[in-house]
């Protein structure tokens, strides 16, 4: 049976209903607010998957139905997950993602199919409010609910959910997901904005969400609450956790205290391996020794997790023997590589990051056929980890959702800094290749990037650097952490990374493990990540702080003219004839905006200078005075027609050719013939009067 209801925020009516559709499903619910419309189900298997983790897949579908188009490419049908489609899967993903039982291993789905879209809301919020619901309603064991909103600022007023017109005048772009308690999510860039309007936001966005955890709560209750299924959460015999805590808690102890990364996970290992040699491999059934080997790894974890947290908690020591603020050693080089046009290497701790430049023209800008119809990108980050970062032995194809979400958020925090296309009119693209990796790959891409801008001499407004910041919180015990390592990430309750200048913040992503944060412990994570943040910069720009004077000599460069629109027709040419003919002459590449500025590409100056040329012949107007080179293009009996500029043509009357009287235009001329004539008048029609005898009269002077 249908059942609706109906829920307002920022104004704007949201409607969830269930019971109508994908009955079939564990949970499903369609959210609509007016014509955007994303059908959400949720699926859980009823087996116990074997693997360790919680196998929870999120798909974000985009048909191209939902805006009345037909997909572009030869197949015409929709393919592989866009690039927006795998961003919107993680910020689906991620918030409802702790709220999950620990223990629970069941395989699930959520998969969000949007059906219809104006461009009007943000489609991404309601697929994250459709995905808590159909959790929610669900018999799916999820400590739900929680929701999403959009906030933007636009002339100082905070606006929930805003569309994409508006947007366009916002000076931030940052989605929060939580719950009732807290924060869970929060993602977005903001255009060098203070700590404390970021705080002001966050706070703001989470107020907005009330009504979509009540809405929720009112499905569920007129639906029936269904009761959350039964799971067996994987346990341990107590007699054997007590051995091996006992046996394995010193050499964890130990090995935690080890510095490098290669040798403490050596200990670590070593550990691991006597144990295994103590409790598994002396058990002679196979069946037991399985069973045996799945506790002790499960040991082996949990007492690590727990070891290296109180550490932290109860000695201010970190894994490394830093303290809670301290960033790890930096070092950093630029002009690394020869034929980049700009490189940077940056180096904190055991994460290093190597960041390329490449200067394009139009033809490199990446076409992207989306929802909302065509567009065109002139930034592109590319973000690459490669299994050898790690130390690890893997498989190299495609870029996976984390690559895509990473190399997302460094674009994010890079772009504000770039400079207007006007000022500097090159396509960019930046590759960020990940050489070592333990602890915020992502913001050693942002630091390396802009070593890698200012290497290329890209005249950026301002140098950003970006630092992760993590939380461990037992009870009242909080512990703050600055420039946090990979384990940390793994063993701590938050991972908040913090893009910007020294002034203002660019960039931002939160993701949180426990049910939330409170907005205390987030104002004081941004204050220390600021802290971390100029440290960063300072040590950046030791070795290079301005861009430099001129861009590498592998580059294109590019000069830019400005033509009246009207002449646009004239410089491309019938079926583009003319614009090719330049580009054959000269070998440059042309780019014509529609306001009238027209950029020529060139390795070569001087080919660039001739093709400017030609484009001024072919947009110059004659002037009243000015003398012209001219050719005879037509005879008449009262005159001759006399090219003089492309496209402009004037009238050389009998009487304008000669001192002499003239029986006829050909005792004089010919057709093809060159002449020298001087502009006598132009008339409102715009026809041109000349005159070769005012020049032979100078000349007989």
């Amino acid at each position: 049976m249908k059942t609706t209801v109906t829920t307002s925020v920022g104004g704007k009516q949201i409607t969830i209903e269930t019971g109508r559709l994908a009955k079939q499903a564990d949970g499903a619910v369609l959210v609509t607010c007016g014509s955007n419309m994303v059908l959400v189900t949720a699926v859980s298997s009823k087996e116990e998957s074997k693997v360790d983790y919680f196998p929870l897949m999120v798909e974000y579908v985009e048909k191209f139905y939902a805006t009345g188009k037909i997909p572009g490419g030869y197949f015409k049908r929709e393919g592989k997950p866009t690039t927006v489609a795998v961003l919107t899967s993680r910020l689906i993903d991620r918030p409802i993602r702790p709220k999950f039982p620990e223990g629970y291993r069941h395989d699930t789905q959520v998969v969000a199919t949007v059906l219809s879209a104006d461009g009007s809301f943000p489609i991404d919020v309601l697929a994250s409010l459709g995905a808590s619901c159909a959790l929610h309603l669900s018999d799916i064991p999820f400590e739900g609910p929680t929701a999403a909103a959009q906030v933007g600022r636009i002339d100082g007023e905070f606006v929930i959910n805003p569309t994409a017109a508006q947007m366009l005048n916002s000076d931030m772009d940052i989605i929060v997901a939580g719950t009732r308690n807290g924060l869970l999510m929060v993602e977005g860039e903001t255009k060098f904005i203070s700590e404390a309007d970021v705080m002001a936001a966050l706070k703001f966005g989470h107020q907005s969400l009330t009504p979509l955890f009540n809405a929720q709560d009112e499905l569920r209750e007129k639906m029936g609450s269904v009761p959350k299924r039964s799971y067996k959460a994987f346990t341990v015999d107590g007699d054997f956790r007590t051995l091996v805590e006992k046996d394995l808690k010193p050499k964890l102890e130990k090995a935690l205290r080890i510095k490098e990364k290669k040798e403490r996970y050596s200990a670590m290992d070593h550990a691991l391996s006597e144990a295994e040699e103590k409790w598994v491999k002396s058990v002679d059934d196979k069946s037991a020794a399985d069973k045996r080997n799945q506790e002790l790894s499960f040991l082996f974890e949990d007492l690590k997790y727990k070891v290296s947290r109180q550490m932290v908690l109860e000695t201010a020591t970190r894994i490394d023997g830093r303290d809670l603020k301290t960033v790890r050693p930096i070092s950093c080089e630029v002009g690394m590589l020869p034929r980049a046009h700009g490189s940077g290497l940056f180096t904190r701790g055991e994460t290093q990051v190597l960041g390329t430049v490449t200067l394009g023209t139009g033809d490199d800008e990446q076409m992207i056929d989306s929802l909302m119809g065509q567009s065109k990108r002139k930034f592109m980050l590319h973000y690459n980890f490669p299994p050898f970062s790690v130390g690890e032995v893997g498989r190299f194809g495609g870029q996976g959702r984390r690559e895509i979400g990473h190399g997302n958020l460094a674009e994010r925090a890079i772009k504000p800094i770039l400079p207007d296309f006007d000022k500097f009119p090159y396509t960019l693209r930046l590759v960020a290749e990940v050489l070592e990796s333990n602890g915020s790959s992502s913001m050693g891409t942002v630091c390396s990037g802009t070593l890698a801008l200012l290497d290329a001499g890209v005249p950026i407004k301002n140098n950003v650097a970006g630092i992760a910041m993590g939380l461990i919180k037992e009870g009242d015990k909080v512990a703050i952490l600055t420039d946090i390592l990979g384990d940390e990430d793994f063993l701590g309750d938050m991972d908040f990374k913090v893009a910007g200048t020294a002034n203002g913040i660019t960039a931002l992503q939160m993701d949180i493990k426990i049910d939330s944060v409170s907005f205390q412990i987030m104002e004081n994570a941004l204050n220390q990540a600021k802290l971390g943040r100029v440290h960063i910069l300072d040590e950046m720009e030791k070795v290079m702080k301005a861009p430099r004077g001129q861009i590498s000599e592998f580059a294109p460069r590019i000069e830019t003219i400005q033509i009246h629109v009207d002449k646009i027709r004239e410089v491309i040419g019938s079926g583009g004839k003319v614009i090719r003919g330049i580009i054959e002459q000269t070998g440059v590449k042309i780019d014509i905006e529609d306001d009238g500025r027209i950029h020529i590409a060139s390795l070569d100056s001087e080919a660039t200078k001739r093709a400017i040329a030609l484009i001024h012949e072919i947009v110059a107007e004659a002037e009243v005075g000015k003398n012209y080179k001219g050719k005879v293009v037509k005879i008449t009996d009262f005159g001759a027609f006399v090219e003089i500029l492309p496209n402009a043509q004037g009238l050389l009357h009998i009487s304008e050719i000669s001192h002499e009287r003239l029986r006829s235009v050909t005792d004089a001329l010919k057709e093809g013939e060159t002449i020298d004539v001087k502009v006598l008048d132009i008339d409102r029609a715009g026809r041109i009067k000349l005159s070769r005898k005012v020049l032979l009269q100078k000349e007989n002077a």
